[in-house]
């Protein structure tokens, strides 16, 4: 289990989520398998991802948590059809830098 973001630092976070557009969708697969592995690639880039539910808007509530427990991401907020997920980048750059100074 993650520890739990402050509030200073869900603040900052929305302030950011604010300013962006959503960089993903939930379409008609859902959460498939290749969905969150694009939410997990996007995370790694990004730290912060805007996702929009464009199917399954019924089901929001309770999908939105599932994904941030699937992508190992805090949800950050849920206003209207938009999810905001963030993940720290260390996590995924030390994997980067490790593979890197393998080279096979």
């Amino acid at each position: 289990m993650q520890t739990p973001l402050s509030n200073a630092e869900l603040r900052k976070l929305k302030a950011r989520a604010q300013l962006m557009e959503p960089i993903l969708k939930v379409g008609k697969a859902g959460l498939s398998e290749a969905f969150l592995k694009s939410v997990d690639e996007a995370l790694a880039h990004h730290e912060l991802v805007k996702i929009k539910f464009a199917d399954f808007k019924e089901e929001k509530k309770t999908l939105s948590p599932q994904l941030a427990e699937k992508t190992s991401s805090h949800l950050v907020m849920r206003v209207g059809n938009v999810v905001v997920l963030y993940r720290k980048k260390a996590e995924a750059t030390k994997a980067e830098e490790g593979a890197v100074s393998n080279p096979s």
